[in-house]
């Protein structure tokens, strides 16, 4: 079963536990009832601040649907052990999630390695919380509100994630490691 599939299940077994139809869960979370029933599916493996209005609109927190089991702290993740957890359907496959955090079940923050490919749509999205970011390889486009700032390798940014914000790659394919706090 992948990672897809599994975050689907999740999400379908707490919209039922609370008697939703996925029109209601589209409406309460903000998103498209034909992206929630792609999610559910196991078509789609959402972006992070997708997956945050999808468990805020179901009363949980943000790991519940990226883990498996649980792992007593503190918890390791080698590098050459990362696994990817990225969209199937995506039209530009932009984002390619590494989580860091997997099995630690009473965390706070999300930290993650993505991998980001350029894309022309520039979409932002908001949600709760915050976010911190630092480059390890690539230019990436920063645009929060009005603002855009390009960083760099080794730069870093650190900002509220209830503005509209878009992370994007320019100039190529960029790496990056990410924090992402949403408050339960």
């Amino acid at each position: 079963m992948t990672d897809t599939s599994k975050l689907g299940m999740r999400v379908r077994k707490y919209r039922e536990t609370l008697g939703l139809t996925q029109e209601q869960l589209a409406t309460n979370s903000g998103l498209d009832v034909g992206y929630v029933a792609d999610v559910e599916e196991g078509l789609v493996y959402p972006p992070v601040g997708y997956i945050i209005k999808l468990s805020r609109a179901l009363g949980q927190r943000v790991g519940t649907f990226m883990d498996d089991q649980f792992q007593p702290d503190p918890i390791v993740v080698r590098k050459s052990e990362r696994e990817e957890e990225t969209s199937t359907k995506a039209a530009s496959n932009q984002y390619h999630y590494f989580p860091l955090g997997k099995g630690k079940t009473d965390r706070h923050m999300e930290p993650m390695f993505i991998r980001i490919m350029p894309d022309e749509a520039h979409e932002t999205s908001s949600h709760e919380g915050e976010e911190f970011m630092v480059v390890v390889s690539g230019k990436v486009l920063i645009r929060y509100g009005k603002e855009e700032t390009v960083i760099e390798e080794g730069d870093s940014v650190y900002f509220n994630a209830v503005v509209p914000h878009y992370v994007g790659a320019i100039d190529g394919p960029a790496e990056i490691y990410a924090v992402i706090y949403t408050p339960f």
